[in-house]
C-alpha cells in the first residue's frame, strides 16, 4: 500500500460499534516498512505540523490547549484527554478518542505486516445528532474537506515516523 487509501474497516476493531449503529464511518490505511509502536504513531499522528494548526485552533476556539508532551502522555496511556477529546476506548493496538461533543470520534490503529513493516490506520465516526437520523447539511457540506484533511493527517504521521526511523 504505498499511498493513503481507503480501506474496509478491519473487523473487531474499536470503531466498528459505531459502523453497525448506522453512523457515518471511515477508515484510511497506508503502510510504513519499519516496525511501529501504537505509541509511536498516536505521538507521531498528534504532532505533526499538520496537526499544530488544528491544534492552535482549538486552543483559540475551544479554550483546549494542548502541547506535545500532552500528546505523548495520551500515547502512552498516561492521560485519558488530549485537547478536544477523551479516549473512550483503548487497545494494545488501537485508541478511540470522542471529541467534547460526543458527535465525532478519531481512531488509530497498527497492525503488524507478515512481510515486515506496519499498517497504520486512522479512521473516524460522526453520529447523528440525539434523537436524529440525519447527520445535517455541514456534515454533509464538509464531507469532502473530511475525507482530504484525513488522508493528508495520516501522510503526516507516516512521514514523522519515516523520519524518526531514519
Amino acid at each position: 500500500m504505498p499511498t493513503i487509501a481507503p480501506s474496509p474497516l478491519p473487523p473487531d476493531t474499536l470503531l466498528a460499534h459505531y459502523r453497525s449503529t448506522g453512523a457515518y464511518t471511515d477508515c484510511y490505511a497506508t503502510d510504513i516498512p519499519s516496525v511501529v509502536t501504537h505509541a509511536e504513531f498516536v505521538e507521531a499522528f498528534y504532532t505533526t505540523t499538520v496537526f499544530a494548526v488544528e491544534r492552535v485552533l482549538l486552543k483559540w476556539f475551544a479554550g483546549r490547549p494542548s502541547t506535545h508532551a500532552d500528546a505523548r502522555a495520551l500515547a502512552v496511556g498516561a492521560s485519558d484527554a488530549f485537547a478536544a477529546w477523551r479516549v473512550e476506548s483503548r487497545a494494545a493496538d488501537q485508541l478511540l478518542l470522542a471529541d467534547l461533543t460526543g458527535r465525532t470520534r478519531s481512531w488509530l490503529m497498527v497492525a503488524p505486516l507478515a512481510a515486515g513493516g506496519t499498517r497504520l490506520y486512522f479512521g473516524s465516526a460522526v453520529v447523528p445528532a440525539k434523537g436524529g437520523q440525519s447527520m445535517g447539511l455541514v456534515f454533509h457540506l464538509l464531507l469532502g474537506f473530511h475525507k482530504l484533511y484525513s488522508r493528508i493527517l495520516l501522510s503526516a504521521a507516516k512521514r514523522a515516523l519515516a523520519q524518526r526511523i531514519h
